[in-house]
């Protein structure tokens, strides 16, 4: 079994900068595809960015050229950069890891944007 344990939620002013964390607790982290999701109150949770073991990206449309997705293999962490938040972005944000079919996820962190 892998644990996600997120980190880096909080309130920020609109406008603002946060830096999500998500550490692994396994060796092989570098052959998962790594995803930021978020859920909003009364919405369904949304893929947020996905970062693949070979290092492609994607990107939601709501944040692309705001966020930023990447990894440190060595630390078995993935990080989201999120640069000019908008209150639509408040959400709680989880961290997702997958390879093939098994799928892990963490807790969860808090984010609230205010305008």
């Amino acid at each position: 079994q892998v644990q996600l344990v997120e980190s880096g939620g909080g309130l920020v002013q609109a406008g603002g900068s946060l830096r999500l964390s998500c550490v692994a607790s396994r060796s092989n982290f570098g052959i998962l595809t790594m995803e930021w999701y978020r859920q909003a109150p009364g919405k369904q949770r949304e893929v947020v960015a996905t970062l693949t073991s070979s290092g492609t990206t994607n990107y939601t449309d709501s944040v692309k050229g705001r966020f930023t997705i990447s990894r440190d293999n060595a630390k078995n962490a993935v990080y989201l950069r999120m640069n000019r938040l908008q209150p639509e972005d408040t959400a709680v944000y989880y961290c997702r890891g997958s390879y093939y079919s098994v799928q892990y996820w963490g807790q969860g962190t808090q984010v609230t944007v205010s305008s």
